[in-house]
């Protein structure tokens, strides 16, 4: 029942598309990014059981628009270009020589901000305690009022 409710779906999705670039024009819109983030995988990964990958790729206008849609946004994955390779002498401190720096500042400001947070909302507060027996006499009174 799953694998013929997945089928409905993917020659009803097939019947809106049409001959249309993208489900509502010649521009993408948010359903093509989640349609397509759906069908993408599909068609590319290599599955246990291929009936639904098979009935996706029978649907040629959907395989079309997964390749267009990779070509356009993915050139590198598409077979266009590829992305430029790392030479093994390359490491990733070259590749941003101030990472570390970064990512302490990014630590740091988080910690700030969530101890300012737990400041301002109450759910850390800081009381001075006097030192010696001045400091010790608050509690004192305390203990009494209770025991009364």
């Amino acid at each position: 029942q799953l694998y013929q409710d997945a089928r409905e779906c993917l020659t009803l999705l097939s019947q809106r598309l049409g001959s249309q670039k993208f489900f509502f024009g010649d521009s993408p819109a948010s359903l093509d990014a989640f349609v397509f983030s759906r069908l993408a995988p599909l068609l590319k990964a290599k599955l246990p059981n291929g009936k639904l990958q098979q009935h996706l790729k029978s649907l040629q206008n959907l395989c079309n628009y997964c390749t267009s849609i990779l070509s356009l946004y993915f050139p590198w994955d598409g077979g266009e270009m590829r992305p430029p390779p790392r030479s093994a002498g390359s490491g990733e401190a070259e590749e941003d020589p101030h990472k570390r720096r970064n990512q302490l500042l990014s630590v740091l400001l988080g910690l700030a901000a969530m101890l300012g947070y737990a400041f301002l909302s109450g759910i850390v507060s800081i009381q001075r305690a006097g030192v010696g027996p001045a400091g010790r006499q608050p509690l004192a009174l305390e203990e009494e009022e209770e025991e009364e």
